[in-house]
């Protein structure tokens, strides 16, 4: 089902003015192509006894987990990427977890926050669509007016602690022509995922039906493209699945923190 709601009026609004829009429940949506050239970042937030494992497994994996920020314990602003910002309110949507289980899904966590709890803030594949747009590659589900499509893999990341989990990816169709300029494109931002880890043959990560997503919304594969995989930063929405910690909160798949930095900032040249 197609979402009902248009990036279209927001593709200029400043980060500052969204992240308003947002804690006042004006924008629920995803948020792929709002804020053109500003940074956006997955969340997980788990409590202070948990984050050492955390630290140390997304140094162990950045491709799907490239930290952007990190709160002090009980701290609820992102001060490095986003000044003055609430990242209790500042979603459009988040995830409550408890014992791996998936228990909540509402639109602050205002409730949920504890002096304990550390946020990360993690790279997000949204910020280099724009690089992929000036190449003249088009942005299947954002034409759509859909979330990304992400899938579970069968690629294992490098366990850390208690932590260990597959990884997740995104997806959005390429032209064949188009795919060498969408790696080049792409490749020059590792803080937000970088180059693909997977193009076409979807069965050898462990995608059985690409028109199936585990999260997000499937998006048309037309003659002439191959579904492109990216890492994606809902990976540890699956680490938590099976690692099962008591308590953590993470956003929900597609609904972004927008932080202040351009995209740009985070390319490598």
């Amino acid at each position: 089902m197609t979402l009902p709601f248009d990036v279209t009026p927001f593709y200029s609004t400043q980060p500052k003015e969204m992240r308003r829009l947002i804690r006042e429940n004006e924008w629920t949506y995803p948020t792929s192509g709002l804020c053109h050239c500003n940074v956006q970042a997955n969340m997980i937030v788990l409590p202070k006894e948990w984050a050492y494992d955390f630290l140390v497994f997304a140094q162990r994996n950045p491709k799907p987990c490239p930290i952007l920020d990190v709160t002090e314990p009980g701290d609820w602003e992102a001060r490095l990427i986003a000044p003055g910002s609430d990242v209790r309110t500042d979603i459009p949507k988040y995830r409550v977890w408890v014992d791996g289980e998936l228990t909540d899904e509402p639109a602050d966590v205002k409730k949920y926050w504890r002096e304990d709890l550390v946020a990360f803030l993690l790279g997000c594949s949204f910020s280099f669509e724009g690089a992929l747009l000036e190449a003249g590659i088009p942005i299947r589900h954002i034409d759509m007016n859909r979330n990304v499509p992400m899938y579970i893999t069968n690629i294992q990341n490098r366990p850390a602690g208690r932590l260990s989990g597959p990884m997740v990816v995104s997806m959005r169709p390429i032209k064949y022509e188009q795919i060498p300029k969408a790696v080049l494109a792409t490749g020059r931002f590792p803080a937000v995922h970088g180059a693909p880890v997977q193009i076409g043959e979807p069965a050898a990560i462990g995608i059985k039906d690409v028109d199936k997503p585990d999260f997000g919304e499937p998006v048309e594969i037309r003659e002439g493209e191959a579904p492109v995989f990216w890492a994606c930063g809902v990976t540890p929405q699956a680490v938590l699945m099976k690692s099962k910690p008591p308590f953590a909160i993470t956003h929900a798949p597609g609904h972004m923190f927008i932080g202040d930095p351009k995209d740009v900032d985070y390319a490598v040249f």
